[in-house]
């Protein structure tokens, strides 16, 4: 699996990074403090680092300088999480090493988006960009999906939703847990919306006698089934 260390001081956004990286694979570690994920880091290097820009005991900045001087650190992976949006302050983040520059708050479907495109650049032995299940395949590189012989055309939204629930087969995700990975925290939208995003993809993926690979728990939530069990 691939492995991605978090080092942010924000608890509550470690927690949500942490749900959505493991959600789609990855293997999390974090550290609260700069002078802590330096030690963890000499001990071996993560695939990708995301990293805040204020921390205690080490700033995010410094250490994301100290990386780059050292020849076993020189290449990783940098994405910098930071308040400061001003141009002069993104230009010194890229300055120092940091490979993308994300300015909080923001959207955490696309904060995956980046990091998959990252991996896929810098390793993409570890990022897989074809997802399959049964007679269902989604690529991640041109957005197409195809069901046996034929191919599937869905909208942004559908799409994001099958990615999300093919990525943890089985697992049961409720509303809210589709509405943050999907959609994002940052945007409000009803539940009730899922609900009906579900049923354009079931009308989308199943067509004649196809099974629905999509289950839907009483009281829970949906998983996808890769068995394809009719509900």
């Amino acid at each position: 699996m691939p492995q991605v260390m978090i080092v942010e001081d924000e608890e509550p956004l470690v927690l949500v990074l942490r749900y959505n990286l493991e959600a789609e694979g990855y293997d999390v570690e974090s550290a609260s403090r700069g002078d802590e994920a330096e030690l963890k880091l000499l001990e071996g290097l993560p695939d990708l680092l995301i990293l805040d820009w204020m921390l205690p005991g080490l700033s995010g900045i410094e250490l994301c300088r100290r990386l780059r001087s050292r020849p076993q650190s020189e290449n990783l992976p940098i994405i910098m999480l930071t308040a400061r949006g001003e141009e002069t302050e993104r230009i010194r983040g890229l300055a120092t090493g940091a490979d993308d520059y994300v300015v909080k708050p923001f959207s955490t479907p696309e904060l995956m988006a980046r990091v998959r495109a990252i991996l896929r650049r810098t390793k993409p032995a570890v990022v897989s960009t074809l997802l399959k299940a049964g007679d269902i395949e989604l690529d991640r590189t041109t957005h197409r999906v195809r069901r046996a012989t034929r191919e599937v055309h869905l909208g942004p939204t559908e799409f994001r939703l099958l990615e999300f629930l093919m990525q943890s087969p089985g697992r049961v995700f409720t509303r809210e847990q589709l509405l943050d990975g999907v959609w994002g925290r940052d945007v409000y939208v009803d539940e009730r919306t899922v609900d009906v995003h579900i049923g354009r993809l079931r009308k989308a993926i199943n067509r004649g006698k196809a099974k629905d690979p999509i289950r839907t728990v009483r009281g829970a939530g949906y998983a996808f089934n890769d068995q394809f069990h009719i509900r």
